[in-house]
């Protein structure tokens, strides 16, 4: 068990059944964390536009550069 560090609720991850990059939310104040290691489970906040980021370079990736 972990606590939200934004919001101490108790998050129900177990350290086996996550990995590492792995995106999750806390049910109480919906902050995204990422996994940054497994034992111990450490998290660090999502920052804002982090999704939309890898999106545009994906899209800029498929060899379209008109």
């Amino acid at each position: 068990m972990v606590l939200c560090p934004e919001c101490e609720t108790d998050l129900d991850v177990e350290e086996e059944e996550v990995d590492e990059g792995e995106v999750i939310s806390c049910p109480e104040c919906g902050t995204d964390f990422e996994v940054v290691t497994t034992s111990p489970l450490e998290l660090k906040a999502v920052e804002e536009g982090y999704e939309e980021e890898e999106e545009e370079e994906e899209e800029s990736e498929d060899g379209d550069y008109s």
